[in-house]
């Protein structure tokens, strides 16, 4: 992945953060995707151990939901809205962050 790719992932975070929801963690974004709520999902390639998030890209693949994988915990938990790092994050509602998610899912 790209720089660029990241930032707009970060960047759609942010929006629906503030204009829609967004959930937070493995566990609440592992629910989010069972129930078919997640819009896209995004992972840190940086935690340890790698088991904690292992099975959130096939359950994406499962649903059919964008998943993308990003560089930092650190910048994800930071775009999410949190001081610490966070593993994944989920849209579930898109908010003012529609049009930027569907120009990544291409």
């Amino acid at each position: 992945m790209d720089e660029k790719q990241a930032d707009k992932v970060y960047e759609a975070i942010e929006i629906a953060r503030t204009t829609g929801k967004i959930k937070k963690g493995g566990n609440e974004v592992t629910k989010s995707i069972e129930r078919g709520t997640a819009k896209l999902v995004a992972v840190a390639k940086d935690i340890t151990p790698p088991e904690i998030t292992m099975h959130i890209p096939l359950l994406c693949e499962e649903k059919g939901i964008l998943c993308i994988q990003i560089p930092s915990k650190e910048e994800l938990g930071a775009a999410a809205g949190l001081s610490v790092g966070t593993s994944a994050v989920s849209i579930t509602q898109e908010g003012e962050a529609k049009a930027l998610i569907s120009e990544l899912s291409k």
